[in-house]
This record gives C-alpha cells, structure tokens and sequence, in this order.
C-alpha cells in the first residue's frame, strides 16, 4: 500500500497537517511555517509557558501515534508530506525563549528581539532537520517508527534551541 496520502484517512489527512505537507517545494519547511504561525497565535492568546508545554507534549504524543497508523504499510516510512513532525520540532525550541530573558510566555508584550529569534529559531530548526548532524542522523535511519520520525525532530529542536543560546552567549545578540 504506497498511495500515500489519502486525505479521506484521518492520519494521513493529520501527518500531512491537513494538506500543508502537500504544498510543492520543500513540504517541511511549509509545516515549519505553520508551525511558526501557529506559536504566534498561541502568544496572541496569551497561553502560558505551562501550557503551551503540555500542548507541545500532547501534539507530540498524537504525532508519533498518528505517524505510526499512517506509516504502518509503507516501505518509505518518513514520506516527505509528513510534516506534523516539523510542528512538534519547532515547537520544542520555542522553548528555549524564556532562557533569553526575550519572552516569558507570561505576558502578550514581546522583548524587541523576540521575532528575531523565533526566525533564527526557525531558520535553524530548518539547518539540523534538513542536515540531519548525529545523533539526528543516526535516529532518523535506525527509528523506523512514529516514534523515530518524530523524535529526530524534536532533537532538531533541542539542537537549534541550543544552538540559539550558545550563539547569544557568544555574540550577545540579545
């Protein structure tokens, strides 16, 4: 069974993010974007660091099982329009922001440097998915699961989160 998608299957109509990972030219960094849009929407209402963690869990948690029934007759398991694992991993490094002292989750009122670096943050989420250094590398070939194909983006996450900290510590950007 390679017809993947079929958007009438409820987890292949999720893992694609409702269409997004069906967008031509580079379907990740499309379900980047949505994720990205989605986390200004989150600040807009105001949700706090609480909860947006418990979301970014939870999500997390659908999409690894999601991932799983969608994949589970494929040979080609990580399809390229499985882009719910995109969410997950950008969302992991927005919870890096609070570290910079840019945005506490507590407040609607954004530091002048915060769009700034959730683009970095995005732009590096981007790098480390697509590049895929170890140990990403290593689970995105050895995880063949919902759970693999999730995880190396979460790591991705960690890395630009981490990434973005190392930087400012160097360079004092913010």
């Amino acid at each position: 069974m390679e017809n993947f998608p079929s958007l009438k299957k409820p987890s292949h109509l999720i893992s694609t993010f409702f269409g997004v990972g069906l967008l031509p030219f580079a379907p990740g960094t499309w379900g980047s974007l949505a994720a990205l849009l989605l986390f200004y929407l989150f600040i807009f209402f105001q949700l706090s660091f609480e909860v947006f963690t418990l979301i970014l869990l939870l999500f997390s948690l659908i999409s690894i099982i999601t991932c799983e029934i969608a994949t589970k007759n494929l040979t080609n398991r990580d399809q390229k329009s499985i882009v719910i694992d995109e969410i997950s991993g950008l969302w992991t490094s927005f919870l890096f922001l609070p570290l910079l002292d840019l945005y506490d989750f507590s407040s609607s009122e954004w530091e002048e440097g915060t769009f700034l670096a959730t683009f970095i943050l995005f732009l590096s989420f981007r790098f480390f998915d697509i590049l895929k250094p170890h140990p990403i590398s290593f689970i995105d070939r050895n995880f063949k699961t919902g759970f693999g194909i999730v995880l190396d983006d979460l790591v991705a996450g960690v890395f630009a989160g981490l990434s973005l900290l190392g930087g400012n510590f160097f360079i004092n950007i913010f």
